[in-house]
């Protein structure tokens, strides 16, 4: 379990740039195999994953316990749906970095600062998927969404950045009833990855 000690207004971050400059030393995992920002463990995560030229980057809501070499359930699962739909690697990424077990603990209100460290962190990965590959974006949130008003907000940014990088937004399972996409948890261990419509999302999220 992790529980935040406090909200994150109150933490001194690391800015993306700094936590990735700082990566790389010391021999804690492989680095050439993963890719994990900031390196350490701490009250927040930009980036876990494996590195790749075609890499499926998989959307949650915010970080859990997951580190190198010790993946929790939902990670497991990411990686199995990855290799099943044919990436050759798999970046765990959240609409808010702030690590949580239970989305219960999120910060009551968005910290603008780290949002933003977050949206550098997402174009640093969109940037650098393999020279002539689409990115794929999987939305895999659920429900959980729900937990914080300012969630889909955040969400809207990442769609605005995919546009930049003409990215291919996907899921995988069926849709809620509200339209949410399925979390990673419970799903087939061939489950097939298919386009989701993140604009008619979005949209459908503000007429409510």
């Amino acid at each position: 379990m992790h529980v935040p000690t406090c909200q994150t207004q109150e933490l001194d971050i690391l800015s993306f740039g700094d936590a990735l400059a700082r990566s790389g030393g010391g021999d804690a995992y492989d680095r050439e195999k993963w890719i994990y920002v900031p390196d350490f463990y701490a009250d927040y995560r930009y980036i876990l994953g494996t590195r790749g030229e075609n890499p499926l980057i998989c959307i949650g809501i915010n970080p859990s316990t997951a580190e190198p070499d010790n993946l929790d359930n939902t990670l497991k699962s990411v990686q199995r749906i990855a290799s099943g739909n044919g990436y050759d690697s798999f970046i765990m990424f959240n609409v808010y970095a702030q690590r949580a077990t239970s989305p219960d603990d999120m910060d009551k209100s968005l910290n603008g600062s780290l949002h933003r460290e977050n949206m550098r962190a997402f174009e640093y990965v969109l940037s650098g998927v393999g020279k002539g590959v689409r990115p794929a974006i999987w939305a895999a949130w659920g429900a959980i969404i729900e937990k914080r008003d300012y969630l889909p907000r955040c969400v809207g940014d990442m769609a605005e950045l995919g546009k930049k990088y003409n990215a291919r937004w996907l899921r995988a399972g069926a849709v809620s009833v509200k339209g949410h996409p399925h979390h990673p948890l419970y799903l087939r261990k061939d489950e097939k990855t298919v386009d989701f419509d993140i604009d008619g999302y979005l949209e459908s999220r503000e007429r409510k």
